[in-house]
């Protein structure tokens, strides 16, 4: 359905029609309003988020910015600064043979937690209504325009809401409406789980605060002090949120504003933090939260909601609009977003809905990465629990790097900067982890990191399980994001004035963690698999280990592509010889006795043999070394792997798996688990979170781990990209992973590696048209079951490809 809604009565009227609902694509559509967090309708602009919930007589927002975070920069050169000295006895335990002593050595190679992403706070808008009951409520997000509605009718009068977050302006805007003069009347309050203080200056609120020094993981428990405030420590925030246009009469309390006896109001909100980057002090060498937060204000203030409204929609719709996926087929499912997937769960048909999925996870990224060097973390940028799961940070063993899979591949490289600009930060910190925990050159980031570019391993300080604790090859597959980012845009001065050398340091490292295996084979040690435990013949279950598959799919990985990168700026020939030889020894994949490809050195099983981490299979997804056409032998043991974890997972897992059917160019496999990424999840509120009980989609469409992880969600996105069009350097593929259930539809704007961007039409499940633009110049083939076309453009030139 490609359509423009323009005006709050327009989109009334198209969402009454109960055909509509069923067909949409772009919009999320609810006939009541939020509970819980898992059902609110979220905004952003790149750094500051909102979850709308629409209640009727009062509506909750919860608000969020990108840069507020407990803590303040991390001395990396002084945790833990002689765990080194334990590595070689690590080593030596493991060299014996000695998995539990290694486990235990291990242990001191740890360090402190990362610090927790922060709920800034929540705005109430606290409605005064005619007496009588809410009729005709709807509640809409819309996709094509990132802006939230909510509209509803009490005696006669119909009450309209709009919401949107201006990149431009840096302000959220608030619309209020009636249909009768005189019928609005409400109050304006803020609260925050963090120390703050409420002022009322003329029309504005001014909400002042400060996030923790400290906050302790959630899966640390009840412990004493986990979050410590300190008046004279961590970031500041200032929150102004003002009436600037109303046409009733303004009535103010010393912590409330509000409007009695109008029909249509302004309300625009600016926040300012102090964070003033990862390695400045926020409280003495921070921003001024207040002046900026001011300044925004002001900038905006003057400009009126139809301006303000469409220099967002021009920004916004400049990202979005780039991509258009249609999936023709006969719907069976109707109503609300939540019925729709309600239905869908229980077998229903709705394409739309499977395109939807799709829009939304763009609509997130563009919605939550736009701040320079603070990627979006576990959460986006939406996250109302002082104490997040898993802190909120960036756990970068695959969800900090998932979060980005779309970035390139769905024509939102601009959203990719963030984590590019956040890797240089971590090569910084990184380089004293690497040194002081591993007594290597380089630079490392372990299995967790913050705002603060945190990269030591964690576990305080022995406390926690070497199997996610110990981790260290965060920094490695962070890097492989420079290279993705080049291969798509060719963007040889990125790749030679700034990406390459991140990527030599991570090579560095990777260099000094391998030794030799006895048999003349290199493997890293001391090693884990990402979460993951083994059962040793003697009935020992482990963690550390050396030559750990995933370990040295990723360091092929990189090897791989930094030596690319160093041919192509014709720097460190040298290196690369080193890079080159090195990789010749890595030690080979195995295939067990399963069939299956071995996560470990030896063919051991595995505890948990259906575990939610995949690692072992990153050279298939999201590297390439592994592929059907080049390594087939390998590729039928990823297979053989997955079929052996089955299909039930978490829900980012799930969003992974997909990907990885999708790169064994089984079409129908691949649909089976982007159907069970959308099987519908109740809301966590509504009962304990059942950690354990499978994931899928909550009503708000967000990722169900459970709980809300925004991963799964971008990894879902990714996965239909990859369904539709996968490519290298030099060669695209059409179609490879089409499901049956997808016979007809067309997609536009897709991006292939060599700088080339797709439109195609297929139908009864055969390519009809192909279009292609190259936005560098250059060749590449396209390949299409048995047929191949290679194309040679300009810079700037489009052409159909015929074959």
């Amino acid at each position: 359905m490609k359509q423009v809604l323009v005006g709050v009565s327009v989109l009334y009227l198209f969402l009454c029609s109960t055909n509509s609902q069923a067909q949409s694509d772009k919009v999320l559509m609810y006939t009541k309003s939020a509970e819980y967090f898992e059902e609110s309708l979220v905004l952003g602009n790149g750094k500051m988020g909102a979850s709308v919930h629409g209640g009727v007589q009062s509506d909750k927002i919860f608000l969020n910015d990108a840069t507020l975070w407990s803590g303040e920069p991390v001395d990396s050169k002084n945790i833990n600064p002689e765990a080194y000295k334990h590595l070689p006895s690590v080593r030596q335990a493991l060299k014996d043979e000695n998995y539990r002593l290694a486990d235990s050595l291990n242990k001191k190679l740890q360090g402190k937690f990362s610090e927790s992403f922060a709920p800034l706070g929540t705005l109430f808008l606290d409605m005064t209504h005619p007496n009588g009951q809410a009729t005709d409520y709807k509640r809409t997000l819309n996709l094509n325009e990132a802006i939230s509605t909510t509209q509803y009718k009490i005696g006669g009068v119909v009450y309209t809401r709009e919401y949107f977050i201006s990149h431009p302006q840096q302000v959220m805007v608030i619309r209020l409406k009636a249909s009768q003069k005189g019928a609005l009347t409400f109050n304006m309050r803020f609260n925050s789980l963090l120390n703050y203080k409420n002022a009322v200056d003329n029309q504005i609120l001014r909400s002042t605060g400060r996030a923790p020094i400290h906050a302790e993981p959630s899966y640390q428990g009840n412990k004493p002090n986990a979050v410590v405030f300190d008046d004279k420590k961590g970031t500041r925030f200032t929150t102004l949120s003002k009436i600037v246009t109303h046409d009733g009469t303004l009535v103010t309390t010393d912590s409330t504003i509000g409007i009695k006896g109008g029909s249509e109001v302004l309300i625009l909100i600016s926040i300012a933090t102090s964070f003033n980057g990862f390695d400045k002090d926020p409280n003495t060498e921070g921003g001024n939260d207040e002046t900026w937060a001011r300044i925004q204000l002001t900038k905006a203030q003057n400009i009126g909601f139809e301006r303000l409204k469409k220099a967002h929609l021009k920004d916004y719709q400049s990202f979005f609009n780039r991509v258009e996926l249609k999936i023709n087929g006969n719907p069976t499912a109707k109503g609300t977003t939540e019925e729709r997937l309600i239905a869908y769960r229980d077998g229903a048909k709705d394409p739309s809905l499977e395109a939807l999925y799709f829009n939304f996870g763009r609509y997130l990224l563009i919605s939550s990465s736009r701040t320079k060097s603070v990627p979006a973390n576990l959460q986006g940028i939406w996250n109302p629990i002082l104490r997040p799961p898993w802190s909120s940070n960036y756990t970068t063993n695959i969800n900090a790097e998932m979060n980005y899979w779309l970035a390139e591949s769905c024509n939102l490289s601009e959203m990719h900067q963030p984590l590019l600009d956040f890797i240089e930060n971590l090569s910084k910190t990184g380089a004293a982890t690497a040194k002081n925990f591993y007594n290597a050159k380089g630079w490392t980031v372990a299995h967790n990191s913050d705002i603060w570019a945190m990269s030591n391993p964690v576990g305080n300080y022995g406390e926690g399980s070497p199997s996610w604790a110990n981790w260290n090859m965060g920094g490695a597959w962070l890097a492989t994001h420079l290279w993705e980012h080049y291969t798509f845009t060719q963007d040889k001065a990125f790749l030679d004035k700034y990406a390459y050398n991140l990527m030599h340091g991570a090579a560095e490292f990777c260099l000094d963690m391998l030794v030799d295996d006895g048999k003349g084979h290199l493997v890293t040690s001391p090693g884990t698999s990402p979460e993951n435990v083994f059962i040793t013949p003697t009935g020992y279950v482990g963690a550390t280990a050396y030559g750990v598959t995933a370990d040295l799919a990723i360091i092929r990985e990189l090897f791989l592509q930094t030596i690319e990168a160093s041919k192509i700026v014709g720097k460190d020939a040298a290196f690369r010889q080193i890079l080159q030889e090195k990789l010749t020894k890595l030690y080979p994949y195995q295939v067990g006795k399963k069939g299956n490809l071995q996560e470990w050195y030896y063919d051991w099983e595995d505890k948990e043999p259906q575990h939610r981490h995949q690692s072992h299979l990153y050279g298939l997804y999201p590297g390439h070394h592994i592929s059907v056409e080049k390594t087939p032998a390998l590729s039928a043991a990823c297979r053989q792997t997955l079929e052996i974890k089955g299909d039930e997972t978490t829900g980012w897992s799930k969003g992974w798996r997909t990907n990885l059917w999708a790169r064994l160019h089984d079409g129908n496999r691949t649909y089976k688990m982007y159907r069970e990424l959308l099987r519908y999840v109740t809301p966590d509120g509504k009962g304990k979170t059942n950690y354990s009980g499978g994931g899928g989609t909550y009503p708000n469409l967000f990722d169900a781990h459970p709980p809300f992880q925004i991963d799964g969600n971008f990894g879902g996105t990714a996965a239909v990209a990859e369904m539709l069009i996968q490519s290298e350097i030099g060669k695209i593929e059409l179609l490879p992973a089409l499901p049956d259930a997808w016979t007809s539809g067309s997609v536009k704007g897709l991006c292939a590696r060599g700088g080339f961007i797709v439109d195609m039409v297929w139908e009864k499940g055969k390519v009809t048209t192909v279009s292609v633009y190259a936005s560098k110049g250059g060749s590449t083939t396209f390949y299409y079951g048995k047929y191949m076309k290679k194309v040679t453009l300009t810079q700037g030139q489009r052409t159909n490809v015929v074959f």
